[in-house]
């Protein structure tokens, strides 16, 4: 028998911000090191009480990535997710913003910053231009927009 299924009305809301991390034209994804077969991810954190979500897109790219040298780009956008799907009964307010590296990193590592389950991450560069590798929740969803600023079509 199916377990009804919560309104929308009352999930609690999480706010979360993402970062698009790029070079040039690639884009820096992030896999779960024992469970890469569900797909990359970006650097995502919680917007705490009286954080900005541009903040915490920063802070958590500089802590995921291991990258020193970041700078902000521009807001991608904001959405409201229902994470349902993904096995999760809360809806997450994302907000997405792109994260410019400066200088030149190495095009795969791993580090030790422990993501979802205290697994470490291991990294990748993209090329924008390219077919993307899946991403996992929906986080490839302000792509799009990425690409339009970075002048790629």
């Amino acid at each position: 028998m199916d377990q009804p299924q919560t309104s929308r009305a009352s999930k609690p809301i999480i706010r979360r911000a993402l970062a698009y991390v790029t070079s040039g034209t690639r884009l820096l994804l992030l896999a779960y090191a024992d469970h890469a077969e569900e797909g990359f991810r970006v650097p995502v954190g919680t917007v705490g009480p009286g954080e900005e979500p541009g903040d915490v897109a920063l802070r958590e790219a500089l802590a995921e990535t291991g990258l020193s040298d970041l700078t902000f780009g521009s807001f991608l956008g904001r959405e409201v997710v229902d994470m349902a799907p993904f096995g999760i009964d809360e809806l997450h307010e994302r907000w997405c913003w792109h994260v410019v590296a400066v200088g030149r990193a190495v095009d795969t590592w791993r580090s030790d910053e422990p993501v979802a389950e205290g697994e470490p991450a291991g990294h990748r560069w993209v090329d924008l231009r390219e077919d993307l590798p899946p991403m996992v929740a929906g986080h490839d969803r302000f792509i799009p927009e990425l690409r339009r600023l970075l002048g790629i079509h």
